[in-house]
C-alpha cells in the first residue's frame, strides 16, 4: 500500500526583505559568535584532540538542530534524491571545521583566520570545474592577488614557516567544497535536510574516529567544548538571518570583520599579536575577497538584465 504523501514537501523560503544595514548589522554580529568559537576551540586545543573538539561540537550541532528536525518528522528530514551530494557536503563541512582547529593548535589565531579566509579563491576555481560558470580575467587577477596573499602569510622557506599553516589552507578548500555542493543541491532539496545531512554525517564520521583518540575531558572542557557549538551553530544562523536582508555580494565583505575580533581576543588571551607579514597578507587576501564578491554582484546584475530582456515563451 503506498504511504500517503507528506503535505508540503518542501517549505517556501521566507521573502527576502531588502534593508541592507539590518543586513550588515547581522553579519557583523555574526563574525562575534564564530571569532568567540574560533578562540575556545584554540584554547581548548591545549588540552583536547582536535578531533574530540569537533565532535563536541557536531554533537551540539545536531542536538540544537533536533527540535527543528523533529516536527516535520526525522524520516521527512532524511529523505533525499542526492544522497551522495549530501554526505559530500557533509563530509567536506567535517573536513573544514577539523582542519581548522587542527590548525589552531600549532598557529597564531590572526595568521590562521586570515589564512582561511581563501575559500573565494577555491570557490572561483571549482565553479569553473562544477558548475560550468566562466571566470573572466578581472576574477584571476584577483586569485591571484589572494594567492600572493597566502605566500606573504606563510613565508615558506623561512624560519617562521610551520608546516600546520596548510590545515587551515586545506580548511578553506573544504569549505569551498561545501558551499559548491551547496549550489548543486539548492531548490532541488528541503533546507531542512540539508541541515540534518550536516548534523549527522559529521557526528556518525567523528564518533568512528574519537575513540582512538579519546581524552576523557573535565566540566570545564565539556563546558568549553558546548559553547563552540552554540557559538558556531549561532553565528551561521544569523548569516542565513541575515541574508534575507541584502545580497551576498553586499554582506560577504563584512564578513572579514571576524579578523578583528580574532585578533583582538587572541592579543588579550594567548598574548598573540599579528606580525606585519600577517597583516599585509591579510589585506591582500581581504582585497581580493572584496574584489571577487564585486565582480560577483556585476555578473550577477548582468544575468538579470539578459534574463529580462529574454523574450518570454
Amino acid at each position: 500500500m503506498p504511504m500517503p504523501e507528506k503535505k508540503q514537501q518542501t517549505r517556501r523560503a521566507p521573502a527576502r526583505v531588502d534593508h541592507p544595514f539590518k543586513g550588515i548589522a547581522l553579519v557583523l554580529l555574526s563574525t562575534v559568535f564564530l571569532g568567540c568559537s574560533d578562540v575556545t576551540a584554540k584554547y581548548l586545543s591545549t588540552s583536547l584532540p582536535s578531533i574530540e573538539i569537533t565532535w563536541i561540537r557536531f554533537v551540539t550541532f545536531a542536538l540544537m538542530f533536533t527540535p527543528v528536525m523533529l516536527p516535520a518528522s526525522p524520516l521527512y528530514a532524511m529523505r533525499t534524491e542526492r544522497l551522495g551530494l549530501q554526505l559530500m557536503r557533509g563530509a567536506a563541512l567535517l573536513g573544514s571545521s577539523l582542519f581548522f582547529i587542527t590548525g589552531l593548535r600549532f598557529l597564531p589565531i590572526a595568521e590562521a583566520s586570515a589564512t582561511g579566509f581563501v575559500s573565494p579563491l577555491f570557490v572561483t576555481a571549482l565553479s569553473i570545474i562544477f558548475l560550468s560558470e566562466k571566470v573572466g580575467m578581472r576574477r584571476w587577477i584577483a586569485t591571484a592577488l589572494g594567492l600572493m596573499g597566502v605566500i606573504i602569510i606563510l613565508r615558506p622557506g623561512s624560519n617562521a614557516f610551520h608546516v600546520a599553516a596548510f590545515f587551515p589552507i586545506i580548511s578553506a578548500f573544504c569549505w569551498a567544497a561545501a558551499l559548491i555542493l551547496t549550489r548543486m543541491i539548492s531548490g532541488r532539496e528541503a533546507v531542512i535536510t540539508t541541515m540534518a545531512y550536516s548534523a549527522l554525517t559529521g557526528v556518525a564520521i567523528l564518533t568512528v574516529m574519537v575513540p582512538f583518540v579519546w581524552v576523557t575531558p573535565s566540566w570545564t572542557a565539556i563546558g568549553l567544548g558546548i559553547v563552540i557549538g552554540v557559538a558556531s551553530t549561532v553565528g551561521q544562523w544569523i548569516i542565513v538571518l541575515a541574508y534575507r536582508y541584502g545580497d551576498a555580494s553586499v554582506l560577504a565583505p563584512f564578513s572579514y570583520t571576524q579578523l578583528l575580533w580574532v585578533s583582538i581576543l587572541g592579543f588579550f588571551i594567548f598574548g598573540e599579536l599579528p606580525d606585519m607579514w600577517t597583516i599585509v597578507g591579510a589585506a591582500f587576501i581581504v582585497a581580493s575577497g572584496l574584489y571577487i564578491a564585486h565582480r560577483e554582484r556585476i555578473r550577477r546584475a548582468q544575468l538579470l538584465v539578459q534574463a529580462e530582456r529574454s523574450p518570454n515563451p
